[in-house]
């Protein structure tokens, strides 16, 4: 049977943004039905923010504090394997529509290389189809030119009307310029049905990466007014953004940075606008969801016109979550639930037909889907490999032992401006924060800051910080020792596990537990 893959990612998708889910304002009807055919997980978590490093763990099956991309642009050491040159090993051309945001490895390039100005590089092992992401709109801009629209001279201005100030007072729910049928959304699908249509009988692995709804929060009629504002969930916060932000010093700074009209690309200050303006821009970012699900819909019928719907592993997932203004916050960071927890669903297509429909409670990472795609080709994954294989769920089977927790990392330092360390007064390696949240709790420790801990089964909402009563100090030490065993447990083995004999080498590449 040919073996098809195709991994799509969208971006800042929150994971509880599904209609199947039971959201009252995602319309995801295409991604419902895959759903059904498939297996959505519903505790899955991104292992880091933002865009660089949260891809970068998710196609390396790596933790950032291994791979360390540990922010947009900082670079990827080349040692490191990822899913594209593992799929290259087993006779694939994997082809990337859209973007990883790889930031190059320095150590083997030329000082001028144009790849070391930018954090928006593609992954190594991947061939580029078409590009689109927040700084190259070259490939589509050149297709809206096609196509008689007035291409603006910053081509980023193409989400705004001509005559929009640089800074608005108001957000603006209108349409963008261009029809649905033309944009951003429609032209990575367009791309990838161009590339299937002459590869019926090929194996190919695509990786299709959608930018919504990543902001600038425009959309296209009609579904700039599609989700009515009644339907969108008002957000999970204090009732007092001051009472928000003395809840620790990161969260101070993190909302402070948000009072800026560059913060979250719609030319406002997210907080200042007024709660009517927050919850038309929370809708419109539901409306950009369901022009993206109405895009999907149109490769998956392709593929099942074709019949390799039945031949094609097909993987939906995003980057990470965004707040939409939960513990008034927008955008993604830190350690709240709706900048980690992530969408997963996935069709195997060699699934017995009593493990499809499912829904897996288990805590899933995204560092797991590289030993997944990876058993389903048939190859053995890298010893160095942080992930757990999904695919005893796929199949209806529940694995023999499984993590009990997800962990995630937020890295807030930046070297380049220092801005933060100064704020807080720390060094750069100072300026970190790991997660462990299990069914019971929530565990934040910094390097040099207060922890946190929030009680997961009494405040899902993370509202109240319980780490400063003295009754929980051996609950906190108690997660503090269970962070530090999975940091232990994970830390690197490459050569760890290599012994040289009278043999030779001799390695161990078993599993590492859980």
């Amino acid at each position: 049977m040919p073996r098809k893959v195709l991994l799509i990612t969208g971006d800042q998708w929150r994971g509880d943004a599904l209609s199947l889910l039971g959201h009252p304002a995602a319309r995801t009807p295409h991604l419902d039905r895959l759903a059904h055919d498939g297996t959505t997980f519903t505790r899955h978590y991104t292992v880091a923010t933002p865009c660089g490093p949260a891809r970068t763990s998710l196609l390396t099956g790596l933790y950032p504090f291994l791979h360390r991309s540990i922010r947009n642009g900082a670079p990827l050491d080349r040692r490191h394997t990822n899913i594209a040159l593992e799929a290259r090993k087993a006779g694939y051309d994997p082809v990337l529509f859209g973007y990883t945001d790889s930031s190059a490895d320095p150590a083997v390039m030329a000082p001028a290389d144009p790849q070391l100005k930018t954090y928006e590089g593609v992954l190594p092992g991947f061939r580029l189809e078409a590009s689109l992401n927040e700084a190259c709109l070259t490939g589509w801009m050149s297709e809206l030119a096609k196509k008689g629209y007035e291409i603006p001279e910053r081509l980023l201005d193409i989400y705004q009307h001509p005559d929009t100030p640089k800074v608005l007072e108001r957000f603006d729910r209108g349409p963008a310029v261009y029809k649905a049928e033309d944009s951003d959304t429609a032209y990575i699908a367009d791309k990838v049905l161009d590339y299937l249509r002459l590869r019926r009988k090929e194996d190919w692995f695509i990786h299709a990466v959608f930018l919504r709804p990543h902001p600038p929060l425009i959309a296209p009629a009609p579904y700039n007014t599609m989700i009515d504002v009644a339907k969108v969930p008002a957000p999970v916060r204090n009732p007092d953004r001051q009472v928000e932000r003395a809840v620790h010093p990161f969260l101070d700074a993190w909302l402070m940075l948000q009072a800026d009209s560059a913060y979250f690309e719609s030319q406002v200050d997210v907080q200042a606008l007024p709660e009517s303006d927050l919850a038309e821009m929370r809708a419109v970012y539901f409306g950009l969801i369901a022009e993206v699900d109405a895009q999907l819909g149109r490769i998956f019928a392709h593929l099942e016109k074709t019949g390799e719907l039945d031949e094609t592993l097909i993987i939906f997932t995003s980057d990470h979550g965004e707040m939409l203004g939960d513990h008034w916050c927008w955008g993604k960071a830190g350690w709240f639930e709706a900048s980690n927890h992530i969408p997963l669903i996935i069709r195997d297509p060699l699934a017995p037909n009593g493990a499809r429909g499912q829904r897996v409670e288990a805590f899933t990472e995204s560092v797991d889907l590289v030993p997944t795609i990876l058993g389903w080709l048939g190859r053995n994954v890298p010893n160095e490999a942080n992930g757990l294989s999904l695919s005893p769920f796929l199949a209806g089977k529940a694995p023999v032992s499984w993590r009990d927790a997800v962990f995630w990392e937020f890295d807030f330092r930046t070297p380049h401006t220092q801005r933060m360390e100064q704020h807080f007064g720390l060094t750069s390696d100072q300026c970190t924060m790991n997660i462990l949240r299990d069914h019971a709790y929530k565990y934040v420790h910094f390097t040099a800051q207060p922890p946190l801990l929030y009680d997961m089964q009494r405040d899902p909402g993370e509202l109240v910080n319980l780490a400063g009563k003295p009754a929980l100090a051996s609950v906190i030490a108690r997660y503090a020792g269970k962070l530090l065993s999975h940091r232990m447990l994970h830390a690197e083995r490459a050569l760890a596990n290599a012994t040289l004999s009278p043999q030779g080498v001799v390695r161990y590449a078993g599993p590492r537990g859980v």
